[in-house]
């Protein structure tokens, strides 16, 4: 199998694309094409978008002193945003599969710097949304 092509498939990358179309176009709808991840893709999008502010809430409470939302890139935004919906909303899947696939997704849109920051931010919130997940 083609690495490449894995790589671009990955169903987190979807989900920053999806979400990225939808914050710069918001009239337009969103469509999930077949797909083995289509209801993750669906769930984690959908879920995202509704539920921005209570994420934006966390962000602030827990990386006030970290991160400026007002002056984050929108693309690391996005990022950020989807990875900490999963670490709220989908407690079956480990922390560090979810950062580690968001690190991966990332390397698609973002500087070495952004992701190293973006590691950092999700590492740091991680702790506090999933302190009683046993470290491995």
């Amino acid at each position: 199998m083609d690495p490449k092509k894995s790589k671009n498939s990955s169903p987190r990358i979807k989900v920053i694309q999806k979400i990225y179309n939808s914050v710069m176009n918001p009239e337009s709808v969103i469509e999930y094409p077949k797909s083995q991840y289509k209801k993750f893709i669906k769930d984690v999008v959908t879920g995202t978008l509704e539920r921005s502010e209570l994420i934006e809430e966390k962000i602030n409470l827990h990386l006030d002193n970290d991160i400026d939302l007002k002056k984050t890139d929108k693309l690391l935004k996005i990022i950020l945003f989807a990875s900490i919906f999963e670490l709220m909303f989908r407690p079956n899947t480990p922390k560090k599969v979810i950062i580690n696939e968001y690190l991966l997704a990332s390397e698609r849109f973002l500087e070495k710097i952004q992701i190293g920051y973006l590691n950092a931010i999700l590492d740091k919130i991680a702790k506090v949304l999933r302190k009683d997940e046993q470290k491995l």
